[in-house]
C-alpha cells in the first residue's frame, strides 16, 4: 500500500471520458512522476488528488483516508500541499511576507502543525520563515517584492510556502513550465534537496523529460485518461507504448 492510492477512478466531462478506470499507487518517501501526452487527463488526476474534482467513480486515499468530497482547506490539514502551473504569490508583498502568510495562518489554527512544534510569538514565526528562506537559498532576497522576480525564484518562493507547513505529500503541477533552463536545472536541484533532507513524498506532473528522468523514482504513463504503463524511468525511455503515446505510432 502507497501513501497514496487511486482505485478505477473515472471521471466525464458530458461526452468526454476523461479519465478511465485509473489505478495508482504512490510509495510513501519517493517521487513519482505522471506523465503523457496533451489531454491525456493529468491535470484532471491532479484535481482529483485535491479534491478540486470528485470522480463519477473509485476512490482517493492518501495515509489511510479519502481526500474525497473534502475542502482544499481539508486536504491541506491532512498533509497535502500543491504547487500549481502558475506560481500563486502575491506579488505586491516581499518575500519575507509571502512566508509569513503560512506562517501565520498555522499558529492560528489553519493547518495541521505534522509535527512542528507550536510557536506563539511573532519573533517566533519570523525566525521560522527566515530559517525555510534560508533552506531554499533565498533568504538575501527577503525584502524583494515578488512581483520582480523571476519566475524560477517564484516557484522557489511558493516552494518554501509549501515547504513551512511540513507536508507528507507535495503535489507539483508543471513546476519547471515557462522556465528558462538555469532555472529549470536549479528547480531540480532543489527538489533532490527536498527529497534528501525531509520526509516527504512528492508527486509531479510534468511535460519536460529532462526533469522527469532527473528526479523521479517511478513514472506512471497516462494517454486518452488511461494508465498505459507504470515503471522505472530506465523501463520506461524505451518501452514501445510509451513511445507510440508520444509518436502517434507502434515502436
Amino acid at each position: 500500500m502507497g501513501i497514496l492510492e487511486v482505485k478505477d477512478v473515472n471521471k466525464r466531462f458530458g461526452g468526454l471520458q476523461a479519465l478511465g478506470d485509473v489505478n495508482l499507487s504512490v510509495a510513501e518517501n519517493t517521487v513519482h512522476a505522471i506523465i503523457g501526452p496533451n489531454g491525456a487527463g493529468k491535470s484532471t488526476l491532479l484535481n482529483c488528488l485535491v479534491g478540486k474534482l470528485i470522480p463519477d467513480t473509485g476512490s482517493v486515499m492518501f495515509d489511510g483516508q479519502s481526500v474525497l468530497g473534502r475542502t482544499p482547506f481539508e486536504i491541506n490539514q491532512m498533509g497535502i500541499s500543491r504547487v500549481f502551473q502558475t506560481p500563486e504569490i502575491f506579488g505586491d508583498l516581499t518575500v519575507m511576507e509571502n512566508m509569513l502568510i503560512p506562517c501565520f495562518a498555522r499558529r492560528d489554527g489553519s493547518f495541521a502543525l505534522h509535527g512542528i512544534r507550536s510557536v506563539t510569538s511573532e519573533a517566533e514565526l519570523r525566525d521560522q520563515a527566515e530559517q525555510m528562506l534560508e533552506d531554499v537559498n533565498m533568504l538575501d532576497k527577503r525584502n524583494m517584492h515578488s512581483a520582480s522576480m523571476s519566475r524560477g525564484d517564484k516557484r522557489r518562493l511558493e516552494m518554501a510556502m509549501c515547504l513551512v507547513q511540513n507536508p507528507k505529500l507535495l503535489l507539483l503541477d508543471e513546476p519547471t513550465a515557462g522556465m528558462a533552463r538555469a532555472d529549470t536545472n536549479n528547480t531540480i536541484d532543489l527538489l533532490k534537496e527536498i527529497k534528501e533532507t525531509r520526509d516527504i513524498t512528492i508527486a509531479i506532473i510534468e511535460h519536460d523529460m529532462h526533469v522527469v528522468f532527473s528526479l523521479a523514482e517511478r513514472i506512471t504513463v497516462l494517454a486518452q485518461g488511461t494508465p498505459l504503463v507504470e515503471d522505472s524511468p530506465e523501463n520506461i525511455k524505451g518501452h514501445p507504448k510509451v513511445k507510440e503515446a508520444y509518436l502517434g505510432e507502434a515502436a
